[in-house]
């Protein structure tokens, strides 16, 4: 495609193209390429829309969709020439329209700005990557599911402090990520709801004299309706920052699943085990098996945190309307979208592929005194005691089996009564680890039979 008409694009302001330095700092074409597809659909319902209110000949506006699609195909097929002289991915396809369908090609733009085009372009991208990463989650939380409902009785220690703290299932311990993902997806969902207003037709930033029907071109994109201020439509970039706030939460709370993934496939702790699709060997060390996917979807934060921060520091300072600043938020936006999409993705096989090591979650949850609480309880239960006292007593059966060196259910009756006379051998039946989670029948307990519950509440809804 020849470069030629560079000047041309620019009307009559220029008598010469930018220089080398100016052309690199102000070409997007590198990064807004993505674009393509939505620039496109965009043009071809402006089109449609011009010649429905006789802003343009029907026939000229079928010529400009019919080349339109030619130029889209030319760009999937990989034989479009993008040109850095016509800075970015608008002007390089009309640029090319020209050369395809002639002169009809100029009338494309009336009634539009670039700048509400690329508003409308970004727009359409951005909610394209909401409907992916809501996609992401659902699979990601439907594999959770399964190790849910395999491991709903399935005892293992709970943790505050990364100290041991009461048993819990292995299903409920994967219940909690279903549940932090679906308000992930949820927070997607209602940035997608409020972004969806079409800022074509704005214009450069105060509208258009022409007879353009707003409504029909919103309709056409699949918007719930038009922007309502056109200032507002191409200045700014708040439903971006909608997507990198939700993408940075959602990336946190897979970072935390990581970093569990990390620490529980490590030797001493063996409660999973990892398949070799999503770990790697060392090069000096034969025994080594690396959670790499794990730790790399840990970092990915860092990534997605980042451009959250950048756009927001781009944004910070413009004044209405649109100014230059803005074209460095795309960059952000893609890179931050791409590591999401590829980190549900890793985490998605890690869960399918991963094994819970039932045998070393057992031993672990018995361990720590993890039934002290239960202990407690029962002494409120069954004597009567102010829970003050009760944890008091259990502090003190604590203190004593540490001394002995063994656990809470291993001390004697004897041992316990000389805390407290009036404890009884029942108590005996709280302090197994199988006993203390099967108690916990509380809405959203830990109890096998509560786990079962939200797994079918959770199957129903992402059905």
């Amino acid at each position: 495609m020849s470069n030629d008409t560079s000047n041309q694009m620019w009307g009559g302001r220029f008598s010469a193209g930018p220089d080398a330095i100016m052309e690199a700092i102000n070409a997007s074409i590198g990064f807004d390429k993505r674009m393509a597809a939505q620039d496109i659909a965009g043009s071809r319902a402006h089109a449609a829309m011009l010649a429905a209110t006789g802003i343009v000949t029907d026939s000229d506006a079928e010529a400009m969709r019919e080349g339109l699609l030619t130029v889209l195909s030319e760009i999937e097929g990989g034989t479009f020439e993008f040109s850095a002289a016509l800075e970015d991915i608008h002007m390089n396809v009309e640029s090319r329209l020209k050369e395809i369908i002639g002169e009809p090609a100029g009338r494309l733009h009336t009634g539009r700005s670039r700048n509400d085009q690329v508003a409308t372009d970004f727009k359409l991208w951005v909610r394209d990557q909401m409907d992916a990463a809501i996609a992401g989650i659902q699979s990601l939380q439907k594999a959770l599911l399964a190790q849910a409902e395999a491991g709903a009785d399935w005892v293992m220690p709970g943790f505050t402090h990364l100290q041991t703290a009461q048993p819990v299932t292995w299903g409920h311990h994967m219940m909690a990520y279903v549940e932090m993902l679906g308000r992930d997806a949820s927070r997607f969902a209602d940035a997608r709801a409020r972004m969806n207003e079409s800022p074509l037709g704005a214009a450069a930033l105060a509208g258009t004299s022409f007879p353009i029907d707003r409504d029909m071109t919103a309709k056409a994109l699949g918007f719930d309706r038009p922007s309502a201020n056109s200032l507002d439509a191409v200045s700014d970039r708040d439903f971006a920052l909608d997507f990198l706030s939700a993408a940075s939460i959602c990336a946190m709370h897979l970072s935390r699943f990581a970093e569990e993934l990390v620490i529980w496939s490590s030797a001493q702790f063996r409660f999973v085990t990892l398949s070799d699709r999503f770990s790697t060997g060392s090069s000096i060390m034969p025994q080594k098996k690396n959670p790499d996917a794990a730790e790399l979807i840990r970092a990915k934060i860092g990534r997605i945190f980042g451009a959250n921060v950048a756009l927001m520091t781009v944004m910070k300072g413009l004044p209405l309307a649109y100014s230059k600043d803005m074209q460095e938020d795309k960059e952000q936006v893609f890179d931050a979208a791409d590591n999401l999409m590829l980190a549900l993705a890793a985490m998605d096989g890690m869960v399918r592929d991963m094994s819970a090591n039932r045998d070393s979650l057992a031993a672990a949850a018995g361990s720590g005194f993890s039934t002290a609480t239960d202990l407690a309880d029962w002494c409120v239960r069954a004597q009567g005691m102010p829970f003050r006292d009760a944890h008091h007593v259990t502090g003190a059966l604590v203190a004593m089996a540490e001394a002995k060196g063994c656990d809470l259910p291993d001390l004697s009756l004897a041992d316990m009564q000389t805390v407290n006379p009036d404890i009884t051998e029942d108590v005996f039946s709280v302090l197994t680890v199988e006993a203390s989670v099967a108690s916990r029948t509380s809405y959203g307990g830990t109890a096998p039979a509560q786990v079962r519950v939200q797994v079918a509440r959770w199957t129903k809804l992402l059905a």
